[in-house]
């Protein structure tokens, strides 16, 4: 099973989006999937549902630090080679959805009960978020 399977697996299980993404690809880099999980579970809807940077993007994120941010006594050093790589990952991403915001991206509130129905209603669990989630896993199966 690819990671991609791996990730879209998790997240119609009922994984959020940032769960889905470390929890696929965190135990080939050390991290249990169980840590994966929890770790990852404040960062779905945009961080606890605010509609802020997608979860998906927020997994991704760990993901890079777990395989960038390791084997470097400077802590300078590191954290601009993690840096990066995260940009290389952001700038990508916004240049294809003109955002990095799930409420954007979603054009609803999760945050809000009517936004949650709008989501429901408009199935955005599956017509937008499951595609962030595959394109967040190829990119970073291509290695950055």
């Amino acid at each position: 099973m690819s990671q991609v399977e791996a990730a879209l697996g998790l997240f119609e299980e009922g994984c959020n989006c940032a769960q889905a993404v470390c929890a696929a690809l965190g135990p080939d880099l050390g991290l249990p999937r169980e840590t994966c999980l929890a770790l990852g579970a404040g960062f779905g809807a945009g961080m606890g549902r605010e509609g802020e940077v997608c979860g998906a993007l927020s997994g991704g994120l760990m993901i890079l630090g777990l395989r960038h941010g390791r084997g470097e006594a400077d802590p300078v050093a590191l954290k601009e080679r993690v840096y990066e790589r995260a940009q290389e990952l952001l700038a990508g991403f916004r240049a294809r959805h003109g955002t990095l915001r799930c409420r954007d991206l979603l054009g609803c509130d999760l945050k809000t009960p009517e936004g949650r129905q709008q989501s429901k209603d408009r199935d955005l669990h599956h017509a937008v978020c499951a595609g962030l989630v595959r394109e967040v896993v190829e990119f970073l199966e291509a290695g950055t």
